[in-house]
């Protein structure tokens, strides 16, 4: 842009003279204002032709990664970390006070697995509030209903199927499941089947007449004997038995769905005597479905489950909701010798990582 100077009018003749410094100087400012005009104009331009002549899909990648870096400092910056604190912690470690012969005794009155009170919900509901403020009510509307009804949800549930802890309302209900349902932790635990045996075998060499071996637990039958020998114990490890069982032990970590760090999760190795019959008993709550890999199976061995009577085989997996009501019994004669099978508690397959991690957080050993 060029600046031409007017031609004086008469009446600017007639005009009285103003200081030139002054003129000079608006002058100056101006040309510079100008100049500096043309500048950004040229700058704006020379950008915008070289944004059109950059590569399309360059320029998507780049937006993408740049929205992911926001959303992941967003939400690095949002969360607080993970801890589990307790109020009345049932042990500092798995081997101290808390573990007898195996089997993790609680002796908390808090512990919403064994007893039975009732501010259990409104526990329950404190800890749902807690989880939400440290993550999100994102996802946990399932959650939030069944805690909120769980009274109406266990009383009027038919007698066939009564969680004695939690129910979570909306799941698929049936007795047993099919392989599908939890299809790769099956696989890798029926591949397994002569290791998990093997060092079944090795425990049990160490049976007598007269004691019961360390690390198992006897539990109360109607008739007959069963022996338990506890891996992980109501979300506890039990590092003395892992120890004798290292290789099945290492196989649970490879599971994509066992029940971990949960007052609902156990991995153990279930031993019926001939002449053992079960009482019909309910589990705890819904949200798992129960796993037993065939390791010895003799004739005349059956579990029921609402109703539905169903047998073990040797190296297969057999899945069912222990919800419903359930038994199992071995009627074969003694010298066919125990049923026996390993048995892991597996997430229901209808429930998402998003409730899954809640409920971890919820049911939480000694919370």
């Amino acid at each position: 842009m060029v600046w031409v100077p007017l031609s004086p009018t008469s009446s600017d003749r007639r005009a009285p003279l103003r200081a030139p410094s002054t003129t000079t100087m608006s002058l100056e400012w101006l040309m510079d204002w100008s100049w500096s005009l043309d500048g950004l104009r040229d700058f704006i331009a020379t950008g915008i032709q070289s944004f059109r002549d950059c590569d399309a899909t360059a320029l998507v990648a780049v937006a993408c990664l740049l929205v992911l870096f926001v959303w992941y400092c967003y939400h690095v910056g949002r969360e607080q970390p993970r801890t589990y604190a307790t109020v009345n912690a049932l042990m500092q470690s798995a081997e101290a006070n808390g573990v007898q012969n195996g089997f993790v005794y609680c002796h908390s009155p808090e512990c919403v697995r064994c007893s039975h009170h009732d501010g259990l919900n409104q526990k329950l509901y404190h800890n749902l509030q807690e989880y939400a403020k440290r993550y999100s009510w994102s996802g946990m509307g399932r959650i939030h209903k069944g805690i909120r009804e769980q009274g109406r949800y266990l009383n009027s549930r038919p007698s066939i199927q009564k969680p004695e802890v939690f129910f979570l309302p909306d799941l698929p209900t049936t007795p047993y499941f099919s392989r599908d349902a939890q299809k790769h932790d099956v696989e890798l635990l029926e591949r397994n089947f002569q290791t998990i045996l093997c060092e079944f075998e090795t425990l049990y060499k160490a049976f007598s007449n007269c004691s019961l071996p360390q690390g198992w637990k006897m539990n109360s039958t109607p008739s007959g004997e069963w022996f338990t020998f506890y891996l992980v114990n109501q979300g506890m490890c039990v590092p003395r038995n892992c120890r004798r069982c290292p290789r099945t032990y290492r196989l649970l970590g490879s599971l994509r769905t066992c029940i971990g760090n949960n007052v609902f999760g156990n991995a153990c190795i279930s031993v019926l005597s001939p002449g053992t019959v079960i009482a019909e008993h309910y589990g705890p709550t819904n949200i798992r479905i129960r796993c037993h890999l065939g390791l010895k199976t003799p004739s005349n061995c059956e579990l029921v489950v609402g109703g539905e009577p169903q047998c073990w085989a040797e190296g297969r997996c057999l899945l069912f909701d222990d919800s419903f009501l359930h038994t199992a019994f071995h009627e074969g004669a003694p010298e066919e010798g125990p049923r026996v099978v390993f048995m892991v508690d597996l997430w229901h397959p209808n429930v998402a990582a998003a409730e899954r991690q809640a409920l971890d957080f919820i049911f939480a050993p000694g919370r």
